[in-house]
Protein backbone atom coordinates (compact mmCIF):
# COMPACT_ATOMS: atom_id res chain seq x y z
CA UNK A 1 0.00 0.00 0.00
CA UNK A 2 2.75 2.50 0.90
CA UNK A 3 4.80 1.40 -2.13
CA UNK A 4 1.87 2.16 -4.40
CA UNK A 5 1.42 5.59 -2.80
CA UNK A 6 5.08 6.43 -3.30
CA UNK A 7 5.01 5.17 -6.90
CA UNK A 8 2.03 7.42 -7.64
CA UNK A 9 3.81 10.38 -6.06
CA UNK A 10 6.96 9.78 -8.10
CA UNK A 11 4.97 9.45 -11.32
CA UNK A 12 3.23 12.75 -10.58
CA UNK A 13 6.58 14.46 -10.03
CA UNK A 14 8.03 12.97 -13.20
CA UNK A 15 5.06 14.27 -15.18
CA UNK A 16 5.51 17.73 -13.64
CA UNK A 17 9.30 17.83 -13.84
CA UNK A 18 9.52 19.78 -17.08
CA UNK A 19 6.76 22.23 -16.16
CA UNK A 20 8.44 23.80 -13.11
CA UNK A 21 4.89 24.19 -11.76
CA UNK A 22 5.58 24.53 -8.04
CA UNK A 23 1.88 24.79 -7.18
CA UNK A 24 1.09 21.40 -8.73
CA UNK A 25 4.24 19.86 -7.20
CA UNK A 26 3.18 21.06 -3.76
CA UNK A 27 -0.28 19.61 -4.40
CA UNK A 28 1.39 16.24 -5.08
CA UNK A 29 3.30 16.61 -1.80
CA UNK A 30 0.08 17.40 0.04
CA UNK A 31 -1.64 14.36 -1.50
CA UNK A 32 1.13 11.92 -0.51
CA UNK A 33 1.32 13.30 3.03
CA UNK A 34 -2.46 13.12 3.51
CA UNK A 35 -2.46 9.59 2.06
CA UNK A 36 0.19 8.52 4.58
CA UNK A 37 -1.79 10.21 7.37
CA UNK A 38 -4.76 8.00 6.50
CA UNK A 39 -2.66 4.84 6.17
CA UNK A 40 -0.92 5.55 9.45
CA UNK A 41 -4.21 5.96 11.29
CA UNK A 42 -5.78 2.89 9.65
CA UNK A 43 -2.73 0.72 10.41
CA UNK A 44 -2.50 1.55 14.13
CA UNK A 45 0.13 4.29 13.73
CA UNK A 46 2.89 2.27 12.10
CA UNK A 47 5.01 5.32 11.21
CA UNK A 48 7.51 5.73 14.02
CA UNK A 49 10.42 8.13 14.50
CA UNK A 50 12.85 6.61 12.01
CA UNK A 51 10.18 6.08 9.38
CA UNK A 52 8.90 9.62 9.94
CA UNK A 53 12.29 11.16 9.24
CA UNK A 54 13.04 8.90 6.27
CA UNK A 55 9.63 9.41 4.67
CA UNK A 56 9.68 13.19 5.05
CA UNK A 57 13.24 13.25 3.69
CA UNK A 58 12.27 11.07 0.71
CA UNK A 59 9.29 13.28 -0.17
CA UNK A 60 11.43 16.40 0.13
CA UNK A 61 14.33 15.08 -1.95
CA UNK A 62 12.05 13.70 -4.68
CA UNK A 63 10.24 17.03 -5.00
CA UNK A 64 13.52 18.97 -5.13
CA UNK A 65 14.94 16.62 -7.77
CA UNK A 66 11.80 17.17 -9.83
CA UNK A 67 12.51 20.90 -9.75
CA UNK A 68 10.58 22.23 -6.76
CA UNK A 69 12.46 25.27 -5.55
CA UNK A 70 12.19 25.80 -1.80
CA UNK A 71 14.43 26.94 1.02
CA UNK A 72 17.05 24.42 2.09
CA UNK A 73 15.79 24.07 5.67
CA UNK A 74 12.06 24.09 4.84
CA UNK A 75 10.03 20.99 5.73
CA UNK A 76 7.56 20.73 2.87
CA UNK A 77 5.51 18.02 4.62
CA UNK A 78 4.95 19.86 7.90
CA UNK A 79 1.78 21.70 6.92
CA UNK A 80 -0.21 18.47 6.39
CA UNK A 81 1.78 15.84 8.29
CA UNK A 82 0.14 14.13 11.26
CA UNK A 83 2.76 11.37 11.63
Amino acid sequence: MSDQALDTFLHQLIALQGTKNSERMMKAVEEIVVRFNKMNEAQDYFIETMEREELADFIDKAARLAGLEIQEDEDITEEWREW
